[in-house]
Formats: C-alpha cells, structure tokens, sequence
C-alpha cells in the first residue's frame, strides 16, 4: 500500500486531497500547525476508509518544522509515495503595505518549503524510480500580484523545470493551479465574498480530482477547470499593466490579513 504526504492537511485542498487519497487506499502523513485537528481528522479516516493515517505537527515557516517533515520523507524505512505540498497563506495588501517579516514568512513557506521538501521527497523516489510530488500554486502565477503571485510564480517555474530534469527518472512533478475554491478559510478569517462571482468559484474535491487525474497523465502544469483556461489564454492578450491593476485591486480588495496553512487559493 502505498503512502502520501500532505501538507496543510487540515482544511481546503489539503484536506480534499486527505479524503480523497484516502478512498483511493492510500495510506496517509497529514502535517499542519493544529494537533488537535489533526488527530481528529486522522481518526476520521482511519474510522472511514480503514487506511493507516500518521500526524505531524510542524509549521513549514519555522526551521524545526521544516527539519521535521524532511526527515520523515527521508525515512526510507516507511517510504513516501505520493508528497503534496499545498501548505500556504495569502497577505492583505500592496507592496509597501504588509511588514516585511511576513513577506519572508510566505517566501519560506511557499518558496522554500516547496523546494527542500520537494527535493527530500524526490532524491528517494528517483532512487526506487516511482513516485510523484503535487506543488499547490495559483492562476495568481501567470498575473503580477505582488508578492503572493510572484511565489506561486516560482512555484510553477521550478515544479516545470524539475520535472523536466527528473524525465525518464519514474518521478513525477506537477504544478497544480487552481482559481478561488470553496473552503472554510474566508469565513474563518471574516472576509466577506459576495461580490466575486458565483461561476470562479470551484469545489475542492473537484480540483484534487483533476490535479490527479493530470498528475496520471504526466502532465507537469494542471490548471483544473475550462473556466480558468479560457481566462488564462485570454490574458494573454491583455497587456500586463492591465492585468497587475486588476489583480492587484481584487487582492486588496478579498485578501485576508493573514492566512494559516489551510489558505484558498487566490487568483
């Protein structure tokens, strides 16, 4: 049977790819900052779907918690088949407006995080020659957004590019690339979202249900829904000043203040 590591495990896409793995019989690693959370949610799907379900407790922008989960995916004793990093957050406000020490909080947990997990993950897979690694980022990737698109920016760029160094290998990469998702995160943040339209949003398992399905294909970049395709392809008509005023107003606009490992993602 085989094993998946998941990142900010506890609610949205984290907690979508949770089920959903564990359906599929996959045993499961869940990691987040709440162990309290975890320890429930695990029960759940022991109790449900009869898998082996292990928690850690880390926080992926601390150097302990990133040591941590490391060396878990480098324990070649209980290999990890699967590694989804989605842990992440989102910041209110433009340049200039958000402390610089949480504009280095996001860079460790979406730039760094991926990197060195990534990279303990896929040195074991190459080595057995099986296995895949999910990055989580954002159509904010392909729009100038500040700091959070210019990290799930990097997310894309560097997913691509190890999956085109690890080719023929039997290790897979692939960039998952979502829009706004239906989570608990904007009410638990007390964001208001009724003035985005009701046809960008997505559901959850819908999203993990895509990214998997391009995962098994080999693709190295899933944007999992038309909707956001065609949005994609359309900007890139749009000239890029256009698109960074426009993003940048929606972001300000529906960004949270702050956001845990569990975050939406945002375009």
């Amino acid at each position: 049977m085989t094993t998946a590591l998941i990142t900010g495990a506890t609610a949205g896409l984290g907690a979508a790819f949770a089920r959903r793995l564990a359906l599929d019989g996959h045993n499961l690693v869940l990691v987040a900052r709440d162990t309290e959370r975890l320890e429930r949610q695990a029960a759940e799907l022991h109790d449900r779907h009869g898998v082996e379900v292990a928690v850690l407790t880390a926080d992926l922008a601390e150097e302990d918690g990133l040591v941590a989960v490391e060396e878990r995916l480098g324990d070649t004793r209980h290999p990890v088949d699967l590694l989804v990093n989605n842990a992440g957050f989102a910041l209110k406000g433009g340049y200039l407006e958000v402390p610089v020490a949480d504009e280095l909080r996001m860079l460790r947990v979406h730039c760094e995080a991926v990197l060195r997990l990534t990279s303990a993950a896929a040195e074991p897979m190459r080595r057995r020659r099986r296995g895949g690694v999910v990055n989580v980022a954002s159509v904010a990737a392909f729009v100038p957004r500040g700091t959070y698109g210019a990290t799930k920016a990097w997310v894309v760029q560097f997913t691509q590019g190890a999956a085109h160094d690890l080719a023929g290998s039997g290790v897979r990469l692939m960039a998952l690339c979502p829009g706004f998702v239906r989570t608990e995160f904007h009410q638990r943040a007390g964001i208001g979202t009724s003035s985005i339209p009701g046809w960008m949003w997505l559901d959850a398992d819908r999203v993990v249900d895509a990214g998997l399905r391009d995962l098994a294909r080999g693709r190295s970049l899933s944007v999992p829904d038309p909707r956001y395709k065609v949005l994609l392809g359309a900007s890139k008509l749009v000239p890029r000043s256009a698109l960074g005023g426009v993003s940048s107003r929606a972001g300000r606009k529906y960004g949270p203040k702050r956001g845990g490992s569990d975050s939406a993602q945002l375009p």
